[in-house]
């Protein structure tokens, strides 16, 4: 097979953004492609824009379909990596729907399909701050908590094909309800829309001012930067809730590490992003106060380094090793 030939492309479709590059059997990154993953009007399939993206970075780069290995996609949702079926996923309009038999008919090479949270971790894990590790946690706190799980070197499913989910570990079974209908789930407590909540009440009782001013007390305004810089300017209170949740987190990544004993724990995100330090120094302190020390001393907490990339990289990674390209 040709050089050419031996170019895959890794994709990361998201609830907002959709994001294809085109990688050689170097995985280095030749060129990138983005497009929001829904029309201003809605009525674009999202299935159709996937095709499209993947289409304008193939002609941009004055490539065919034929010139391309395979294709790894990163999505969010119940999906099952063996049949590429994805589940019910009502931000993407998506209902079992067979993604990976379909995209591998409209563009005519081979197709692989990971959870996006998986991704992301096998991408730090392959080419990343969890390089060279074997077991690896991967957490990524934002909108959800998302997990991922690398095991001797694999991503590990579980029976279900979704092992991983630490956003639905229960801290509390009274606890406040969680968006999957439970309760007392650690998304309810630790994510950023739990913790802008908090946030936004701290700004609007005056207790956060340079929030309030930067911000202000709308939910949707709060992002994971501007809770940074409220921070950075000295709202005290707001960096109490940051660091509960942050605590929170390493609570159960505590559990899980005298449970699983990986070699690493990568964090990433948004939040973590915006705030690593504090990130990782919560959940360093959890992890050494409720890990067994014969086990706890056995793993390191590193922010990711990819950022956007992970995912994709994680997914070249997988259509690759399916392809049997190495690096």
């Amino acid at each position: 097979m040709g050089k050419t030939e031996r170019r895959i492309i890794g994709f990361d479709l998201g609830g907002t953004k959709m994001m294809a590059g085109l990688i050689d059997e170097k995985f280095k990154v030749l060129a990138r492609e983005k497009k929001k993953t829904r029309g201003k009007d809605d009525k674009e399939d999202t299935f159709d824009r996937m095709v499209k993206v993947i289409e304008a970075l193939l002609k941009n780069n004055d490539l065919e379909a034929k010139d391309i290995a395979g294709i790894g996609i990163g999505s969010p949702g119940p999906l099952n990596p063996e049949t590429g079926v994805i589940g019910n996923t009502p931000n993407l309009g998506w209902n079992n729907f067979p993604l990976r038999d379909k995209m591998k008919k409209a563009i005519g090479v081979p197709v692989a399909l990971g959870n996006d949270v998986d991704m992301g971790t096998y991408g730090e894990v392959s080419f990343g701050a969890a390089k060279g590790g074997r077991h690896v946690l991967g957490v990524f706190p934002g909108t959800g908590i998302g997990g991922g799980l690398v095991i001797d070197g694999t991503v590990h499913l579980g029976a279900s094909g979704a092992a991983a989910e630490i956003g639905h570990v229960c801290l509390d079974p009274n606890g406040p309800r969680c968006g999957c209908g439970n309760r007392g789930c650690l998304e309810a407590y630790a994510s950023r829309p739990a913790i802008t909540g908090r946030a936004a009440a701290i700004a609007m009782r005056g207790d956060a001012p340079a929030l309030a001013k930067d911000a202000g007390t709308g939910l949707k305004n709060i992002r994971s930067k501007a809770l940074a810089r409220s921070i950075e300017a000295g709202d005290k209170l707001v960096e109490e809730v940051v660091r509960d949740a942050a605590s929170k987190i390493g609570l159960v990544i505590g559990g899980l590490v005298n449970v699983l004993s990986p070699d690493t724990v990568v964090l990433g995100g948004g939040l973590v992003e915006a705030l690593p330090d504090l990130f990782v120094e919560e959940v360093k302190a959890m992890v050494k106060r409720t890990g067994l020390p014969e086990i706890a001393k056995c793993v390191k907490v590193v922010p990711a380094k990819l950022g956007d990339d992970a995912v994709m990289m994680g997914a070249a990674r997988l259509i690759a090793n399916q392809l049997d390209i190495q690096k």
